[in-house]
C-alpha cells in the first residue's frame, strides 16, 4: 500500500506539465504583445522625440525581459519538478538550463521581478507629470519591497549554504 501511495505521489508530479504547456502559450502571447507594441512603436518614428522613444525602448525591454522571466520558469520548473529534458546534443542548448535549482531559480525570478518594476519605475520618472504623487510613492514602496525580499532570499540561500558546508565537515 505504502509504495502504491509513492508511486501516485511521484506520477502526480505530470500534472504540472499542462501548466508549463500554458506558461509556453502565454510566451507566444507576450509575443504578439510585443510585435504589436512594436509595429505601434515604428509607426511613431516620425514624430518622435527623445523621451517617446526611450519610453518605446523601455517597453521592448520591459516586455523581453517578460519572455526571459517565462523561459525560466518554464525550463527551469519542468527540469526541477517534473522530468529533465533529454536535450544535451542540441547545440543551441542555454548553458544554464539543466543547472538550475529551486534556489537559483527563486533568485532568478527574483531578480527578473526586481529588473521588470525597475523599469515601470523609469518609465514613470520619465513622465513624472502624468502621475499623481501617491502613485509614484507606492510604485517606489513596492520596488524596495521587491529589491528587499531578492536580498533576504539571497542572505537566506548563502546562509543555508553555510549551514550545509558546516554540516559536512
Amino acid at each position: 500500500m505504502e509504495r502504491l501511495i509513492e508511486r501516485g505521489l511521484f506520477a502526480s508530479r505530470w500534472l504540472m506539465a499542462p501548466m508549463y504547456v500554458g506558461l509556453v502559450g502565454a510566451l507566444a502571447i507576450l509575443m504578439w504583445v510585443f510585435l504589436m507594441e512594436l509595429w505601434r512603436f515604428a509607426l511613431q518614428i516620425p514624430g518622435l522625440g527623445v523621451d517617446d522613444a526611450v519610453l518605446g525602448v523601455l517597453a521592448l525591454i520591459d516586455l523581453s525581459l517578460a519572455g526571459n522571466l517565462l523561459l525560466i520558469v518554464i525550463f527551469s520548473g519542468y527540469e526541477n519538478f517534473v522530468s529533465r529534458m533529454d536535450l544535451a546534443q542540441e547545440e543551441d542548448r542555454p548553458e544554464w538550463q539543466g543547472t538550475v535549482d529551486f534556489s537559483g531559480l527563486k533568485l532568478k525570478l527574483v531578480a527578473s521581478i526586481v529588473a521588470i518594476s525597475g523599469i515601470h519605475l523609469l518609465k514613470v520618472f520619465m513622465d513624472v507629470e502624468k502621475y499623481p504623487p501617491e502613485k509614484i510613492r507606492w510604485m517606489i514602496t513596492i520596488h524596495i519591497v521587491f529589491v528587499l525580499s531578492g536580498v533576504l532570499l539571497a542572505a537566506m540561500d548563502w546562509l543555508t549554504g553555510l549551514a550545509k558546508g558546516q554540516k559536512k565537515k
